[in-house]
């Protein structure tokens, strides 16, 4: 291995054995072939606080029609279970995410697909779908089953529908929001029940490819993981004249070099998954394994990509796992990567924002959502969604927008009230981010008494309040490159860039963690205990004086007298 700031190198082990390919499948002449592609990459980036960020992207492409009459039978690699979902709830769009832990953007950047800490869901549904609301509660059930997780808890009380936000990804212009449907559970726990029926959604499973690393032992042992799934309709050529359905899968994690107990900056594939690359998935076109080497121009390797990725140019070092010669004698991958701390400067995120409650009591309150335009001269609008709980009432004419000191009036708002028990409060506000600041939005809120039995088990640990989500078009250090094509990795070409000088980013805040009145609920086994004892002591005794008979009884006669009366007895004469 040849050691650098960033060393990069091929390393045989001797345990390794030869993966066997899949066994083709045969189709007769007479079957027209699927129109159907699979691609996988991993992205390895050193980050500069000294973690390993390791990006997972599986996307498949399928030229085919859920939505004609005639439903689809025949599925190659597109997994059955979500092409179903698809046909049956007639989606347009599905986005899907398992997150545990919280992304620190000034720490590690922004990622390539952000997601909110617990589940997030939101789908486009067809325009041919007469009740949205029935076929989106019948959809989350039906998803809960197949990601073996909580979303059957989705209801009314924590589903909105944006006006503004949360366009389609995929083609078509879509402006009736009336099929959109977005909610979140901040407090879902992602384990491996989830990773189970994530990973057997992929062509090959865990047995070959890039997704033998997932290993759940490792994932969820990282300072940050997350698991999505993205259902959309994207174009085929530049032309659009043909379109096809693209699933893509995606699992990122960040490990953390200190938790693990090395002591230098040193990370190879075996340490950070206990699992080497043996072959590329058989069924999949492209299999590339791609190094960030960007702060480290010095490393030379035989193959570079340049990509631009959330508006700054990187280098990568590209690994392409079809080619036998990248595997080497014994067919077994293992990169080692090193590299100096305090190396380069880190690209200072020109968005971030976080949120806080404020307040004292279990009155009331107030929500802080703090947004930083860290760009030294550029101003630039951001559209900020909030979905707060029932529980929370706002009280919407303390809504108050501050930036350097003075009043930021959003030049778009909609806002939708709670009904208690039924909807949450939806909040939409566009606002122009000046150069160079922080811009804060309050809002008071009052605390509802809620009812004994809508208590959690474990009511004094509080109540979650989901993510405000900020969505923005962000200027660029670098110009975009327009010509979307299929040569370019898959981390890139996510999110659609409008403009040449600007690129699309979608940020999330910390969830809140809310304290409620809470009744003490040991009162009940109190009162419960001192009823019982004063029935039992009480009651008991009174229902005894009044129900037991009372006899007196004589005292034994003695011997004597016992045997004059038997003698008396015997002559007929009464006894003594």
């Amino acid at each position: 291995c040849v050691c650098a700031c960033v060393c990069v190198c091929a390393c045989a082990c001797e345990s390794g054995l030869c993966g066997t390919s899949a066994p083709e499948t045969v189709v007769p002449s007479s079957v027209p072939q699927p129109k159907d592609d699979f691609q996988e990459e991993l992205v390895i980036r050193p980050l500069h606080s000294g973690d390993i960020y390791a990006s997972f992207q599986f996307r498949t492409l399928w030229d085919t029609d859920f939505m004609r009459e005639n439903k689809v039978s025949h599925y190659r690699l597109f997994p059955k279970s979500l092409g179903q979902v698809i046909s049956k709830f007639s989606v347009r769009e599905l986005h899907i995410s398992f997150t545990q832990g919280y992304w620190r953007t000034m720490q590690w950047g922004q990622p390539f697909i952000p997601s909110p800490p617990g589940a997030e869901l939101w789908v486009w549904f067809q325009d041919s779908v007469t009740d949205v609301d029935a076929t989106w509660k019948e959809l989350t059930n039906v998803l809960s089953g197949i990601f073996c997780a909580s979303l059957n808890f989705i209801d009314s009380t924590n589903t909105v529908q944006p006006s503004a936000s949360f366009k389609p990804l995929g083609i078509g212009n879509v402006t009736d929001h009336s099929f959109l449907r977005y909610a979140t559970l901040p407090r879902e726990i992602v384990c491996t029940e989830n990773l189970t029926p994530w990973k057997k959604l992929l062509p090959c499973g865990s047995k070959a490819g890039l997704a033998v690393l997932l290993k759940s032992e490792k994932l969820f042992h990282s300072s940050f993981h997350s698991q999505a799934v993205h259902i959309r309709s994207v174009c085929q050529d530049w032309q659009c004249k043909t379109t096809s359905w693209e699933l893509r899968q995606t699992v990122n994690s960040v490990f953390d070099l200190h938790n693990s107990g090395q002591a230098k900056r040193e990370w190879s594939l075996f340490k950070m998954f206990s699992r080497t690359l043996t072959e590329a998935c058989p069924l999949a076109s492209s299999s590339k394994l791609y190094i960030d080497i960007t702060d480290n121009p010095q490393v030379s390797t035989s193959l570079l990509s340049q990509a631009v990725v959330l508006g700054d140019r990187r280098t990568f070092s590209v690994y392409d796992l079809t080619q036998e010669t990248t595997f080497g004698s014994v067919r077994s991958l293992n990169l080692l990567i090193r590299w100096k701390s305090n190396e380069g400067e880190m690209l200072r995120p020109l968005l971030h924002a976080e949120r806080y409650v404020a307040g004292y009591g279990l009155q009331t309150g107030e929500i802080h959502t703090l947004m930083y335009n860290n760009h030294p001269y550029r101003s630039f609008p951001v559209l900020l969604l909030d979905s707060v709980p029932w529980y929370l009432r706002l009280y919407i004419h303390t809504l108050s927008v501050t930036s350097k000191g003075k009043d930021n009036k959003p030049s778009y708002i909609h806002y939708e009230p709670s009904k208690d028990r039924v909807k949450p409060h939806l909040l939409e506000m566009l606002i122009q981010l000046p150069p160079n600041s922080v811009t804060e939005v309050t809002v008071q809120f009052e605390r509802a008494l809620l009812k004994w039995t809508e208590y959690p088990p474990d009511p004094n640990h509080g109540f979650y309040v989901g993510s405000s989500v900020i969505s923005s078009l962000v200027p660029s250090t670098v110009a975009m490159d327009t010509n979307s094509t299929r040569e370019r990795p898959l981390f890139s070409s996510f999110f659609p860039c409008k403009e040449e000088s600007s690129y699309f980013v979608r940020i999330y805040t910390e969830p809140l963690l809310v304290n409620l009145p809470t009744p003490d609920f040991s009162m009940p086994y109190n009162v419960i205990c001192l009823t019982c004892t004063v029935v039992a002591v009480g009651y008991g005794s009174l229902y005894n004086l009044l129900t037991r008979s009372f006899q007196i009884e004589e005292p034994n006669p003695g011997l004597a007298k016992r045997i004059a009366n038997v003698i008396r007895k015997m002559r007929g004469v009464p006894p003594l």
